[in-house]
C-alpha cells in the first residue's frame, strides 16, 4: 500500500515537468501583431465578425468598444453589425449551444479572452492562435473533414479554408548533424483565393484584434501606469529635497 502511495506522489511531482516537456515540443510561430496598428485592428475586427462570430460569441465585448480602434458609430453599424442589435450591445451569437454541441461535439467556446487564456510555456496566446489558424489540414477520419497540428482532433472545421486553400499532412525526410528522421509537414494541396503571404497577413490582423479584444484597456493601463511611476519619482525627489532642507542645519 505504501509503495502505491509513494508511486502516486512521484507521479504527481512529475506531472508539471511532463506538461512542460509536451509544450516544449510544440513550436509556435511568432505572431507579427502590433496593437497600435489601427488599420490592422479594423481589418481583424471585420474578419472576426464575418467568420468567427457566426458560431463563437464574445460575450464580454461590446460593439461600441470598437471606437477605441478608430471606428465611429456609423461605421460600426454599417460594416460590423449584421443582426439588428444595437451598437452598445454585447457581441453575442444566435447559435443555440445545445445544437452547436450536437453538430460539433462541443459548444464553441466564447472568444473574448481566448488570446489570454492560451498563453503557455510554448508561447503567448497570440502565437498559439496565429499558428493554430494556419495549421488546419484535410483529414477524412475526422467528422468535419479537418484536423489541426496545434490542436489534434479538433472539433472545429476550418472556416477560412476558402481563403487559405486545403493543406495536407505529408511525410518528409529531415536531415541534421548525424541523424536522419521522418517528420510530418504541411503542404498546400489546393490553393485558396488568397496567396499564402496574404492569408498569413489576414490571420495576423485577426489575431491582433483578438489580442486587443481580450484586454481592450491594456494600452490605456500601460500609459496610466507610466504616468503614475513618473509622478511617484517626482514626489520621491521632492520628499528627498525637503528632507535635506529640514536637516541641513542639524549637523
Amino acid at each position: 500500500m505504501m509503495k502505491t502511495i509513494k508511486a502516486f506522489l512521484v507521479l504527481l511531482c512529475l506531472l508539471p515537468a511532463l506538461a512542460c516537456a509536451v509544450e516544449a515540443e510544440l513550436k509556435l510561430d511568432h505572431a507579427p501583431i502590433d496593437p497600435t496598428d489601427m488599420a490592422s485592428l479594423q481589418r481583424g475586427a471585420a474578419t472576426f465578425v464575418n467568420y468567427c462570430l457566426n458560431c463563437h460569441s464574445a460575450n464580454y465585448m461590446r460593439y461600441n468598444r470598437l471606437q477605441d480602434i478608430g471606428l465611429n458609430e456609423q461605421q460600426i453599424r454599417d460594416n460590423l453589425v449584421f443582426t439588428g442589435v444595437k451598437v452598445g450591445d454585447l457581441m453575442k451569437v444566435a447559435m443555440d449551444p445545445v445544437s452547436a454541441k450536437e453538430w460539433f461535439g462541443t459548444a464553441p467556446p466564447d472568444l473574448t479572452v481566448i488570446a489570454r487564456s492560451r498563453s503557455s510555456h510554448a508561447g503567448s496566446g497570440a502565437d498559439w492562435l496565429y499558428t493554430y489558424l494556419r495549421t488546419f489540414y484535410r483529414d477524412p477520419s475526422r467528422p468535419s473533414g479537418w484536423n489541426n497540428v496545434v490542436y489534434p482532433n479538433v472539433g472545429m472545421p476550418h472556416v477560412l479554408w476558402q481563403l487559405q486553400g486545403e493543406q495536407v499532412l505529408k511525410e518528409a525526410r529531415e536531415q541534421g548533424e548525424g541523424y536522419m528522421r521522418t517528420v510530418q509537414k504541411l503542404a498546400l494541396d489546393k490553393p485558396g483565393t488568397l496567396k499564402p503571404n496574404e492569408y498569413d497577413r489576414l490571420v495576423a490582423d485577426l489575431v491582433n484584434y483578438m489580442s486587443y479584444m481580450s484586454e481592450p484597456a491594456r494600452h490605456q493601463r500601460v500609459v496610466v501606469g507610466l504616468y503614475t511611476l513618473l509622478v511617484i519619482f517626482v514626489l520621491i525627489a521632492l520628499a528627498y529635497a525637503l528632507k535635506k532642507s529640514f536637516w541641513r542645519d542639524v549637523h
